[in-house]
């Protein structure tokens, strides 16, 4: 997943959950639930799910595990995770 990240998904044009259409300067962040580009409205409605903490951590034990340990996290696949970021 983390080598496709960047290609792929940096700069997506909209939300994979509501579809609501995104600008380069738009705030994005990725879903802990299926690494997914998502607006910051869907992110809070994700965050109140019940079972988002767990989801969260699993997340970034996948993440250290994935790339963080064996190479860094240069691209920021795991970062953006929990911190928003705008098409570069």
């Amino acid at each position: 997943m983390s080598d496709q990240w960047e290609e792929t998904m940096a700069c997506a044009i909209a939300c994979s959950k509501c579809h609501a259409k995104l600008s380069p300067d738009d705030k994005r962040i990725l879903s802990v639930y299926d690494h997914l580009p998502i607006c910051l409205a869907c992110k809070k409605v994700e965050e109140s799910r019940p079972d988002y903490v767990d989801v969260s951590r699993y997340t970034i034990g996948q993440c250290m595990d994935m790339t963080e340990l064996n190479y860094g996290d240069p691209r920021g696949f795991c970062f953006y995770h929990f911190y928003p970021y705008t098409c570069k």
